[in-house]
């Protein structure tokens, strides 16, 4: 039924989602010959406007707050309406959804975009869920779960067990909040990523970079010395050798958050931009003949993202978990600690 109901969900989307991006194309094409980059960088970029869908006769658009500084000018907050259509408002205005002043000065921009409003309301949706997943756990303490809980608790468990556990040891408990929080987040903006008119905001590389930034930070911050003297004292690397490991053992450091942070927003930014280019090309060709096709790969890749979408999470989770088991492993004797232990211990005993 889940699987039914998720299916439904993406051909019902789908046609929607077509359909605005067609309405930008229509006024694209009234104006100028269509151009499929530029409508793709504006339909997962960031905005200060949040445009829902079109009609013959209105848009049906949410603006945002513009919150600007400028140096002798203070603080202004308005309504990002008044910069709509390329419009000016108190010397200040939108290229390419930059502020920017008319004189050239400097601006400082803390508007509440696009990205920024859906990191807000993702974040107050899991807030209600997981408040109430956790009301659950403490009115059903040792009894069958039911509702949201019986969905989320197996995957609580599987992260608890199958990626925290074996990833990190008998540490893992202070570390399965900030696992827990990570994935479900990525999750559910991936998905929500996915419903029409919605941002993009795990293909926003600062939502990724601090992501990366935090796992970095938790890493490092729980390092002993003995990842450090992997780092700094490689075992069973010639000293010569060292004055070139060191310096790839730190790079290294950096690389692994930097790879998270690629990884996650190039595989969700890609799956839109396929979308959309299928979609593109019922304007390129200028022609209905060929939608069927279109519409078809779209839905099979708006279908493959919903894979996507918790395959990206549970990798990213499951890395940060392992960098973060590499940090806090304890060291362990080798072979050939104990041969020579005993060695030593044999000689004493025949004494």
């Amino acid at each position: 039924m889940k699987r039914l109901f998720i299916a439904l969900f993406c051909i019902l989307s789908l046609p929607v989602f077509a359909q605005h991006t067609a309405d930008t194309m229509t006024e694209a094409s009234d104006s100028e010959a269509f151009k499929p980059g530029e409508m793709i960088l504006h339909h997962i970029g960031d905005s200060h406007e949040w445009h829902w869908f079109s009609t013959d006769n209105d848009h049906f658009t949410t603006y945002l707050p513009i919150i600007a500084y400028q140096s002798g000018k203070g603080v202004e907050v308005f309504s990002s309406k008044h910069l709509a259509e390329g419009e000016t408002y108190n010397g200040l205005k939108l290229e390419h959804e930059h502020l920017v002043a008319e004189d050239g000065s400097k601006v400082y921009d803390f508007s509440l975009t696009k990205n920024a409003f859906a990191l807000l309301l993702s974040s107050v949706l899991m807030l209600i869920l997981f408040i109430s997943v956790g009301n659950g756990f403490k009115k059903r303490h040792g009894q069958a779960p039911r509702g949201l809980q019986s969905f989320f608790e197996p995957i609580i468990i599987f992260i608890r067990d199958e990626v925290a556990k074996k990833s990190i040891g008998p540490k893992y408990e202070k570390y399965m909040p900030y696992l827990l929080t990570v994935f479900f987040f990525i999750w559910f903006n991936n998905l929500l990523g996915l419903t029409p008119g919605a941002a993009n905001l795990t293909g926003n590389i600062a939502v990724t970079f601090t992501l990366a930034a935090m796992t970095l930070l938790i890493t490092l911050f729980s390092s002993n010395k003995n990842y450090w003297a992997h780092i700094f004292a490689t075992p069973g690397v010639p000293k010569p050798l060292l004055i070139i490991m060191i310096p790839v053992e730190l790079i290294g450091v950096i690389v692994k958050p930097f790879s998270l942070m690629v990884r996650l927003f190039a595989n969700m930014t890609a799956g839109h931009i396929v979308t959309l280019s299928f979609i593109s090309l019922i304007f390129i060709f200028r022609s209905l003949a060929i939608s069927p096709a279109s519409l078809a790969f779209g839905l099979f890749i708006n279908i493959l993202e919903l894979l996507v979408a918790i395959l990206q999470a549970y990798i990213f989770t499951l890395l940060t978990a392992m960098y973060i088991g590499g940090a806090v492993e304890e060291h362990h004797h080798d072979e050939a600690d104990y041969q020579m232990e005993g060695d030593h211990v044999a000689p004493t005993a025949a004494h």
